[in-house]
């Protein structure tokens, strides 16, 4: 059902009834008698019923349904009273739930951590975590279903917001086996000729393969996975080498295998991490404060 009446005229309502006229009304609120007298107006006609008994020198009068319509008006504008102060209170205070999103590729080695951290620090807060793909993070994002998240500025939408936390260089992942293990740096032409395994995420796979791009090299792609623990063991136990930006804490696959990281030389500049949001998200206190605790714990 359409509602057929603003907050404005019920507060301009209110007042005449409080004040028996729409020249005390006008005083009280500082607003014009005509303005005062053309809200009760569209107010009676809105709701089809005479208000007042309007008598030209006495004032105004209620009749029954202004009566009526005065006890419910108070408790509805002091009802959106409290809406205003509580949603005041949400947006200037470090509380309530906060969902947050984060890129599946590298979620595993960031979020745990920053969740127990914020908490530990702000235990009004309720944070729940969601971890995704970056399509799916623009999706969520637009329908509400998550407050922020962290992934990196790869095709970033005109109508979200990226805050950046840091840059991340690239690095080639080897099994300790592989013949470019052991050197200091390595470029997308020593990788010509060897298997790579690619972590094949939408987005996240173009971003990989635009180191290719960017040379004359084709990528000899042996593996492809959508897990990025999957691809560390499938490093690990020789059936390519792989490029990433996260590096684990460790340097082993999930099945206990030992794990090699070279930096990759190359044009392709290195890849900004951060948190993406809807726009004006950060008006709230909370997601203000989780954006500043992730720079604080992930810049260094």
């Amino acid at each position: 059902m359409q509602t057929r009446f603003t907050l404005r005229q019920l507060e301009y309502f209110t007042c005449a009834a409080e004040t028996g006229s729409i020249a005390a009304a006008s005083r009280v609120l500082n607003v014009s008698s005509p303005s005062i007298s053309t809200a009760l107006t569209q107010l009676e006609d809105e709701l089809d019923t005479p208000l007042f008994v309007r008598k030209r020198a006495q004032g105004l009068s209620l009749t029954e349904a202004g009566r009526t319509l005065a006890e419910q008006a108070s408790k509805i504008l002091f009802e959106a009273s409290e809406l205003t102060r509580l949603a005041g209170n949400a947006s200037d205070s470090v509380q309530g739930p906060l969902r947050l999103g984060c890129l599946v590729s590298f979620a595993q080695i960031v979020v745990p951590k920053l969740r127990r951290s914020f908490e530990a620090q702000h235990a009004a807060v309720s944070l729940s975590q969601f971890e995704l793909t970056q399509p799916d993070i623009f999706a969520a994002l637009r329908r509400a279903e998550i407050d922020l998240s962290l992934s990196y500025a790869i095709d970033v939408p005109d109508d979200l917001e990226f805050h950046p936390i840091k840059t991340l260089p690239a690095y080639v992942m080897f099994a300790p086996e592989h013949p470019l293990s052991q050197r200091t740096i390595v470029t997308i032409e020593d990788l010509a000729e060897h298997a790579m395994v690619l972590l094949d995420l939408p987005l996240s796979a173009d971003y990989f393969l635009s180191f290719f791009d960017a040379t004359s090299v084709k990528p000899y792609i042996s593996e492809r996975t959508k897990d990025m623990a999957v691809a560390r063991s499938l490093v690990a136990n020789g059936f390519g080498y792989s490029i990433v930006n996260f590096r684990p804490v460790g340097t082993l696959a999930p099945d206990g295998k030992p794990l090699v990281f070279v930096p990759l030389d190359s044009n392709v500049p290195p890849i900004a991490v951060g948190v993406l949001s809807a726009k004006g998200a950060m008006k709230r206190r909370t997601c203000a404060t989780f954006l500043q605790h992730c720079i604080t714990e992930m810049a260094s």
